[in-house]
């Protein structure tokens, strides 16, 4: 379960839930800005096998605060813009 509901407008929402929001973030603005996962690697100095992984939710990869600010950086984004989520 990603998030638990509350009642009925209260959502208690667990780290993988977090995780999913930032790997499909950094998915969707590195395809926006016609980046590939390896052009993404060489401007943070991260492994492209570790950005696939970050990406890939079946892979599990949890991201630290650092490499997550390196790629917010790389991004032209605010590290918080990761962790926006697409309600309506």
């Amino acid at each position: 379960m990603i998030g638990l509901k509350i009642k009925e407008e209260i959502i208690i929402h667990t780290d993988e839930y977090y995780y999913t929001v930032i790997r499909r973030n950094i998915r969707k603005l590195r395809k926006e800005k016609n980046l590939t996962q390896q052009d993404l690697a060489d401007l943070t100095n991260i492994s492209r096998e570790y950005i696939c992984d970050v990406e890939n939710e079946s892979r599990n990869k949890h991201i630290t605060i650092a490499y997550l600010g390196r790629i917010a950086d790389a991004l032209g984004v605010e590290i918080s813009d990761l962790f926006k989520t697409n309600k309506k």
